[in-house]
């Protein structure tokens, strides 16, 4: 069973996201929202691990959001696919299980 994980504090102030790429499974996919949107940008300490977790699973990223903090411009690191709200909406529903981490 594939999850949805959705993670949207940024890793610079919170440990969520740390905490979901050292459980995330094969298969499973990674949706960053709100302020974590900012590690999708290229050249930040999070790029190698977001890399190597694109390899086993599917990287998201919410455009909107990434617009809203100026980053929209930015290359994203390997592997990310921007979503609009519908693209969040389709997602969730395409997988088993959605997980947001606090």
């Amino acid at each position: 069973m594939a999850t949805l994980n959705i993670v949207n504090k940024s890793p610079f102030e919170k440990r969520s996201l740390d905490q979901c790429l050292a459980r995330i499974n094969e298969g499973d996919a990674l949706l960053l929202i709100e302020d974590a949107t900012v590690v999708a940008a290229s050249g930040t300490a999070y790029t190698e691990q977001l890399t190597s977790a694109g390899k086993s699973g599917a990287l998201y990223v919410l455009q909107p959001d990434l617009e809203a903090r100026g980053f929209a411009d930015k290359p994203l690191v390997d592997g990310f696919n921007a979503v609009d709200y519908k693209g969040f909406v389709a997602l969730a529903a395409e997988y088993d299980r959605v997980h947001s981490w606090l």
